[in-house]
């Protein structure tokens, strides 16, 4: 293989550690960046990614550690039995990336000895503390519940061991190494499918100069109906070019054409097996008579030929379950390809503003059963929040992805999510709760009502946000916080900052909206991470310290006693 491979992999990795304004080592980066692009298919954000990322030190050879259940991340323990019925997917995810230019097997003895010890489904964490560090343990351990909460549902385990460096060859020794591996986890786990897969300077550089698709055509059974000029068509799609649609070369679903917000599959729900059984039975009756269909919005769309419609951005907001549901049957039924007869209906619309496009997704969603979560971003406060912090710098990604897509920078994007999480923190006063459950937050109806009260000061959101980022550069350029560290302290510190600066155990919409953000001083920072770490670390310094309440408790203890003691010196 060309040493030019290798050149230009280097020139792209210092490029785009600039270009994203990473505070991070190169070789910090190079784990970063490897994961983004190994797991683009997976539509991850930044901030996904950089979730997965497991530290500098004791982590046995694992640098980022993902697991997916049918295509979804998984980022904390939850009830799942309810979730997913049958046809479950497990996917779990390690990579080791180093800036070197080889591969060793060292690095794969690491692993086999991690996958011996943590892949025993009755290993004790306790036992590991010290030699391995806390994500790795945590990632390991969420794998084994998930795994132990769906094995009635005769779940499909792979796990796959990513191998990357800027390497233009492999050893046979390596190799080899690589088969001990995968037979070493097979004595545990003799139901998995398991791979070891090296990636070199030349694959990570396609992976790097590989672009995802943007323009689709879709192609139709009869002249598509259109009205109000290009901006809607209606048509019927023979099933099988539906399929075609909605997977790429390698007949596997493409997760990006599926509304960010409204894509949670069901799993086997009744609705779900009718669709499936629909599809089996090859009855003579049409599938579109049956169903609802899709409804795909666009940036633009057009039907030049008649017997196509091109589509710019398709963005699948409704007939999620449906188009699962086809892309099971065929997956399982592939012959049938060549010889479907019947039709799906399908309605492509370019709504003329981000607000048509919301509505359209709200109601087009109003009649199914999805997570609560799904259409918060579809809300008018969203839209607002959006558009205050534009024009200041930050970009709120209510549309998952979007802004990333744009080319903005990991630390200018600020997600639904994180965005909750410091509304959590300050305006309930749960750092415990931000750090603890960052997936299931806006499931809690009242929660949100609270946090996203349409009479709150658009002005608050901001705030909350830019300081909350700003908290977390601060934590990564220091340079003396782990990972673990930073993840566990920055929603207390924000907290401690914001009572703070409003002098007030309480912070509300009341006395945050009229603050400065540019009034936040370096030292504020610096005291504030000091006050929190002393007592994160004195009560042992754990995720389990972070997530529970205790530190809640004795941080709000020791800021009231501040607090009052300031309020007795101003009054003097």
């Amino acid at each position: 293989m060309s040493k030019n491979s290798q050149i230009l992999l280097e020139e792209i990795i210092k490029q785009e550690k600039e270009e994203l304004g990473e505070p991070k080592t190169i070789h910090s980066f190079f784990e970063f960046y490897s994961a983004a692009q190994l797991l683009k298919s997976y539509e991850l954000s930044y901030e996904e990614v950089e979730g997965g990322i497991t530290g500098d030190s004791h982590d046995g050879g694992a640098d980022a550690i993902y697991l997916f259940v049918n295509g979804d991340l998984v980022r904390e323990i939850e009830d799942i039995k309810g979730k997913y019925k049958r046809n479950v997917d497990i996917e779990f995810i390690i990579i080791q990336a180093k800036f070197e230019n080889s591969f060793t097997e060292d690095t794969l003895l690491k692993l086999s000895r991690l996958s011996k010890n943590l892949f025993n489904l009755d290993f004790d964490m306790n036992e590991y503390v010290g030699r391995y560090n806390e994500k790795v343990l945590a990632m390991f351990n969420l794998f084994r519940e998930t795994y132990i909460k769906l094995i009635t549902k005769k779940p499909t385990l792979k796990i796959k061991f990513y191998y990357v460096t800027k390497a233009i060859d492999l050893h046979p020794n390596v190799q080899r190494q690589a088969d001990d591996l995968k037979n070493d986890v097979k004595d545990l786990l003799s139901e998995a499918e398991v791979e070891v897969i090296f990636v070199g300077a030349e694959q990570l550089l396609k992976l790097v100069q590989s672009r995802v698709n943007n323009v689709y055509r879709l192609k139709v059974s009869e002249n598509p109906m259109s009205s109000s000029g290009q901006q809607v068509f209606i048509a019927l799609v023979n099933l099988a070019d539906y399929f075609n649609f909605i997977t790429d070369d390698e007949n596997k679903l493409i997760k990006h054409i599926f509304e960010s917000n409204v894509r949670d599959y069901q799993g086997s729900t009744n609705v779900n097996n009718d669709i499936y059984e629909t599809l089996k039975s090859n009855s003579s009756e049409e599938f579109w008579w049956l169903n609802n269909g899709v409804t795909i919005v666009a940036s633009a769309a057009s039907a030049p030929g008649g017997k196509e419609i091109v589509i710019h951005n398709p963005e699948i907001v409704n007939g999620l379950q449906t188009s699962t549901e086809i892309y099971r049957y065929f997956s399982n039924n592939p012959g049938n390809l060549t010889t479907e007869k019947r039709n799906i209906l399908v309605r492509v619309i370019v709504p003329e503003t981000e607000e048509t496009r919301d509505r359209i997704v709200r109601a087009t969603n109003s009649q199914t059963t999805i997570p609560k979560s799904s259409l918060r971003a579809t809300d008018p406060i969203h839209r607002q929040i959006e558009a205050y912090m534009k024009p200041r710098g930050l970009y709120y990604d209510r549309r998952k992805n979007f802004y990333k897509n744009e080319g903005k920078k990991p630390k200018e994007i600020i997600s639904v999510s994180f965005l909750a999480q410091c509304l959590m923190s300050v305006l309930m006063q749960k750092p415990d709760s931000a750090r603890a459950r960052p997936s299931t937050l806006l499931e809690d109806n009242n929660a949100y009502n609270e946090l996203f009260y349409k009479n709150n000061d658009l002005s608050t959101y901001y705030l909350l946000a830019y300081l909350g980022r700003k908290i977390e550069l601060w934590l990564k350029e220091n340079g003396n916080f782990s990972t673990a560290d930073i993840n566990n302290i920055k929603f207390y510190v924000l907290y401690v900052m914001c009572a703070r600066l409003v002098h007030n155990l309480y912070p509300s919409n009341k006395y945050l909206a009229h603050l400065d953000p540019n009034c936040v001083s370096d030292d504020l920072i610096s005291n504030s991470v000091n006050f929190v770490y002393d007592l994160y670390k004195s009560l042992g310094g754990t995720d389990q310290v972070a997530k529970g309440t205790r530190l809640s408790e004795v941080l709000k203890d020791k800021l009231r006693q501040e607090l009052t003691s300031r309020v007795q010196v101003l009054t003097k």
